[in-house]
């Protein structure tokens, strides 16, 4: 089976209106980054709880708390940054997920023994709270490109793998190498697609990804977490802080948000895949 997630706070920055966008387009797991236009990080615990109900009401299941952790300069206090990383697992507990997005720090590149030793503190942070630390590839990150992502993987055990194949191409990274590598070693996929000569973001299928070589390739049970970017959505800077370049026009958040399920939904009944409520099987 495999299971649509999604980024709702691309639809909207509400979380009634990400509650709307989900179920509209049959998607019942969310990797939760913006919540009423805070971060995750910020809520308390009470705001946290609130939509955990919320959400609980709506049959929609928290997946991955899609947290910033890690995208800051390698130069932080790392002692003092570890509140940030308990923070990001007790929200991962109060929302009763099992898994945390996290990156590997700015500036970085010439740090390799600092990265290492930052991601397994990480790593045995979220074994306290059971709870999986998934290392996205980012641009600008020491893991931005698949030898540096191969290379803490393999130096940090336990460490969990988030594939995003948009993120390779805007770093100039060969998707056929990047496939080849760590297609196996992901723990689940981002559905984000751009262009090699641009770097401008386009639907899934759309660019140079391979998302269509992706979705064929999967086996078992697996979650696809949609990543549109397709339009700057609220709350984009406190995200990311680049320009968000993209090939296709739409005039809200919420057909962005649909464009880019549609498009993924097309690739999975492509693959030979059908859709149930549940999610979708061959």
């Amino acid at each position: 089976m495999i299971r649509l997630c999604a980024f709702a706070d691309e639809a909207d920055p509400s979380l009634d209106g990400q509650i709307k966008a989900l179920n509209k387009n049959n998607i019942h797991l969310l990797e939760i980054r913006g919540v009423d236009g805070k971060n995750i990080l910020d809520l308390t615990d009470d705001e946290a709880k609130l939509a955990y109900e919320k959400l609980d009401k709506a049959g929609i299941k928290v997946w991955s708390i899609g947290s910033p952790i890690g995208k800051v300069d390698i130069t932080t206090d790392f002692n003092e940054y570890e509140k940030k990383v308990i923070r990001a697992c007790e929200l991962a507990n109060i929302f009763k997920c099992e898994n945390v997005r996290m990156f590997s720090f700015f500036k970085a590149l010439e740090s390799k023994d600092k990265v290492i030793d930052y991601l397994k503190r990480m790593v045995e942070i979220g074994k306290k709270y059971n709870v999986k630390m998934c290392h996205e590839n980012e641009k600008d990150i020491y893991g931005d490109i698949e030898p540096r992502c191969t290379e803490i993987l393999n130096a940090v055990p336990g460490l969990y793998y988030i594939y995003d194949p948009a993120n390779f191409i805007q770093c100039h990274q060969d998707p056929v190498m990047s496939l080849k590598m760590l297609y196996d070693r992901a723990y689940y996929f981002h559905i984000k697609d751009a262009l090699m000569e641009t770097g401008e973001v386009v639907p899934a299928g759309k660019g140079d990804g391979h998302l269509q070589e992706i979705i064929s390739r999967l086996s078992g049970d697996k979650v696809l977490t949609i990543e549109p970017h397709l339009k700057v959505f609220a709350g984009y800077a406190n995200v990311d802080k680049t320009e968000l370049k993209n090939k296709y026009n739409y005039n809200t958040n919420e057909e962005a948000f649909d464009a880019a399920v549609k498009h993924t939904k097309e690739l999975l009944i492509n693959a030979g895949y059908h859709e149930s409520k549940e999610g979708f099987s061959k």
